[in-house]
């Protein structure tokens, strides 16, 4: 299948195995796993004895498989491949040539994502973005900034859809050719919280919507800290923006470090509830983020990203451009129009200017010159 492919759509006979096996009583995850592995598909765990099962799983489990398929399969079936046949909309078990390869090494890896919008996005080059939901106006505008400058750069953002800093990422992620992932704790038909529906639309158009929950899910206390395994399984590292000593984006950090991903976090005020928890992760050996710039590095990206900005950007062309800025914040319009570029053209060398650390980005798409 070539890049440029659509993926091909999950047919009736396949999709009815990969279901009744995630919904088999007793089964979890971990022991689906190891069944796929001794045996390589559903069809042949279900077709398979007894005594081949106790190999594998425990008598109960055994009995499980062996028994009925759940009251109710046919008609949940008939649900998702109508929803399937929707514009954008797939189902991706885990056998499926476009199940993101990074998230079906992870412990627990789901059995079946329903995703909607951009799928070509799930293997492309990531990091996850997230952080406390009743963040500060500061914290709001550091994840925004970091993630729309990573996204500039080529990375895709991941966060989790939830309000404060996830929204603030997927919206950063949107302003870039990166572009965004949402993963969320509800069925890929239901938007939770409410208050994120424009921003999850705006997703499913122009990013990638994933979840691992049957349609019609609604959000529990369970399913949040659940699919936290997919938001770092998904990335190759983990940036947390602001988070208290208890936040749950530490249990993303958590998962991400097992999962074998870097962690990175954006150090804060010691007297600053908020920072205490990204202070902890920086004590146990998260990587200090305060650009950027310092997650490409550690993506070994940050050459690529700056050659990829640098077209006409030579010595005489930088002075033109911190002698238009002044000293005071200038949007990128007012300034392409002084220079009589683009603004597309420029956000390229603005990009290579951050990078350069002789400017920074402000929200709204302001930039302010840094004198040394």
């Amino acid at each position: 299948m070539q890049a440029t492919d659509p993926p091909a759509k999950t047919t009736l006979p396949a999709l009815a195995g990969w279901l009744r096996l995630q919904q088999t009583d007793h089964v979890g995850l971990l022991t689906a796993h190891r069944l796929l592995e001794h045996f390589k598909t559903p069809d042949a765990i279900f077709a398979a004895s007894r005594e081949a099962l106790l190999g594998v799983a425990r008598p109960r489990q055994a009995d499980a498989l062996l028994g009925a398929p759940p009251p109710g399969l046919d008609a949940q079936l008939d649900a998702m491949l109508a929803w399937q046949e929707q514009p954008g909309n797939l189902l991706l078990p885990f056998g499926h040539p476009a199940y993101p390869d990074y998230l079906r090494h992870i412990i627990g890896a789901p059995l079946l994502l329903f995703v909607k919008g951009r799928v070509q996005l799930l293997p492309q080059r990531s990091v996850a973005v997230v952080g406390a939901r009743n963040a500060s106006r500061q914290g709001l505008l550091n994840a925004e900034r970091l993630a729309q400058a990573l996204s500039e750069a080529g990375v895709t953002i991941v966060s989790g859809l939830a309000l404060g800093i996830d929204a603030a990422a997927h919206a950063g992620g949107l302003n870039g050719a990166g572009g965004t992932i949402a993963v969320l704790g509800t069925g890929a038909d239901r938007i939770y919280p409410a208050r994120n529906g424009a921003l999850a639309r705006r997703i499913a158009e122009e990013g990638c919507i994933v979840s691992e929950y049957a349609l019609g899910t609604p959000p529990s206390r369970d399913s949040f800290p659940r699919r936290n395994r997919i938001i770092s399984g998904l990335a190759r590292g983990v940036l947390v923006v602001e988070a208290a000593a208890q936040s749950g984006s530490l249990i993303t950090a958590r998962l991400a470090a097992e999962q074998g991903r870097d962690v990175y976090a954006v150090p804060g005020s010691i007297h600053a509830t908020l920072s205490k928890g990204c202070h902890q992760l920086i004590r146990d050996g998260a990587r200090l983020v305060e650009s950027a710039a310092d997650v490409l590095s550690a993506l070994h990206m940050l050459a690529a990203a700056e050659a990829g900005a640098r077209p006409a950007l030579d010595d005489s062309f930088v002075d033109r451009v911190l002698a238009a800025m002044g000293d005071d914040p200038v949007q990128a319009e007012m300034l392409a129009r002084h220079l009589g570029q683009s603004a597309a053209e420029l956000q390229g060398q603005l990009l290579a200017l951050e990078l350069a650390g002789l400017l920074e980005r402000l929200p709204g798409g302001m930039f302010q010159r840094l004198r040394g």
